[in-house]
């Protein structure tokens, strides 16, 4: 699939810099560049000085001119980029003459749109490309690249690869009936409904690494008054960012600060102390801690390790129980509880690795990728149509099995975009920046 109209857009932010980019992409797109430079034939990926020129042969600017011609292009269409000086004016002008000669404004995403509809990449290398740009930290970064690179999409095959075999198995059971040998309750059909199983929920706790990674999380640090929550928000982030006295109630508003944590982007959010109060201001300050405290991906539960221990302590999943004032510890921990010492800056790396334990479900290697919540729906709903296929199975069921593999591995392959609507291609190409 080729583009029949050329589409243009600046590639660069927008503001004034030493180098501004206009992207070019389509079949009128060499035309459009000769038209501009007055440079015929350019050769493909090389750089050639050039003064670009309107219609009246005004010189608007001066810099370089790239050609690449398709498909060996990031479009898989002939694509130009003019270099030339960053200023907003400049750039606009530049642009507002490329479209003079024939091209169209591009919609945002539209570039790596076409590079997905020209198979020069999959959906999950086209959302890799948004994720690199606003990858919120180094880790982040280099997750982004490996799913840029394939990484994710090689998982995701191989999958599919042992999903179709799977399939194979079962629709020849289907179709040939007669024979002596029945295929349905063969122990190595059920060996690759386990195997399918075990990579499935392998590539979800995967996806789910790579979700954060891309996403990031928010902690929200919650207790009763003075229990050293602020003091604990400034030892997180290793500067003086909340407001820190004896005086109980002083933080009666959202603190939010973001940090890395072991690559991790993170949020962080101190809230009002939790507590009974007739003062109107204060409990506001409680509700919005609440509130918080029920939408975080992670909450610290800060107690007074000075004073005596709560006869119930409930905990959520996502909520670890922090013991802060070591140092003036009245009572043993309970289990799991992490021991800090705010003031004196002691526990912080246990209570920090207790956090990364918490959200991150495998080990950060050299195939972790970032990845976003809709791969984890598609493997949720892959994992049930699996098991649904299994169920049937076992109630000797082929036909219903087979349709059950097939609805899987149409979930699977909407995550590479092998089978997808054209809403959502809309929806992922909509959160990209134009000219990208």
């Amino acid at each position: 699939m080729t583009g029949a109209d050329t589409i243009a857009a600046i590639a660069t932010p927008a503001g004034t810099g030493g180098v501004g980019i206009i992207r070019i992409s389509g079949p009128k797109a060499l035309a459009i560049a000769t038209q501009l430079t007055g440079i015929n034939s350019p050769q493909p990926r090389k750089a050639l000085f050039a003064t670009f020129k309107n219609s009246q042969q005004q010189v608007i600017d001066s810099g370089l001119l790239l050609f690449f011609k398709g498909p060996a292009s990031f479009t898989g269409e002939d694509v130009v980029e003019l270099q030339g000086h960053g200023g907003h004016v400049v750039m606009h002008l530049l642009l507002k003459t490329v479209i003079a000669a024939g091209a169209r404004m591009a919609r945002p995403g539209e570039f790596s749109e076409r590079a997905f509809l020209n198979e020069r990449i999959d959906l999950v290398q086209a959302e890799a490309i948004a994720d690199v740009i606003s990858a919120g930290s180094e880790q982040a970064v280099i997750a982004s690249q490996r799913a840029l690179q394939g990484v994710f999409s090689k998982h995701i095959n191989q999958i599919l690869e042992q999903l179709v075999q799977t399939r194979v198995w079962v629709e020849a059971a289907i179709d040939f009936p007669e024979e002596e040998i029945d295929f349905l309750a063969d122990d190595q059909l059920r060996w690759q409904m386990v195997e399918l199983n075990q990579a499935l929920k392998q590539m979800l706790a995967q996806t789910q690494t790579g979700v954060t990674l891309n996403q990031g999380i928010s902690i929200a640090i919650v207790g009763e008054p003075n229990v050293g929550k602020s003091s604990l928000l400034n030892c997180l982030t290793r500067e003086e960012t909340a407001i820190v006295s004896d005086v109980a109630g002083t933080t009666r508003d959202v603190v939010k600060e973001d940090i890395t944590m072991k690559g991790i982007p993170i949020r962080l959010l101190d809230t009002a102390g939790i507590h009974d109060t007739s003062n109107v201001i204060e409990q506001q300050g409680i509700d919005r801690a609440l509130l918080i405290k029920k939408q975080a991906d992670v909450v610290l539960h800060v107690l007074d390790g000075s004073k005596t221990l709560p006869k119930s302590l409930e905990s959520t999943e996502n909520e670890i129980t922090v013991i802060n004032k070591s140092d003036l510890m009245k009572f043993s921990p309970p289990k799991g509880a992490v021991v800090v010492s705010a003031l004196k800056q002691q526990g912080i790396e246990a209570l920090e690795q207790a956090i990364i334990d918490q959200v991150i479900k495998t080990e950060l290697n050299e195939s972790t990728f970032t990845a976003r919540e809709r791969h984890i729906e598609q493997i949720r709903l892959t994992q049930y149509h699996v098991a649904e296929a299994e169920k049937q199975l076992m109630n000797n069921q082929g036909e219903l099995s087979a349709e059950e593999l097939r609805l899987a591995q149409n979930a699977l392959n909407e995550i590479t975009g092998e089978f997808s609507s054209d809403d959502l291609l809309g929806r992922i190409f909509a959160g990209f920046c134009i000219g990208k």
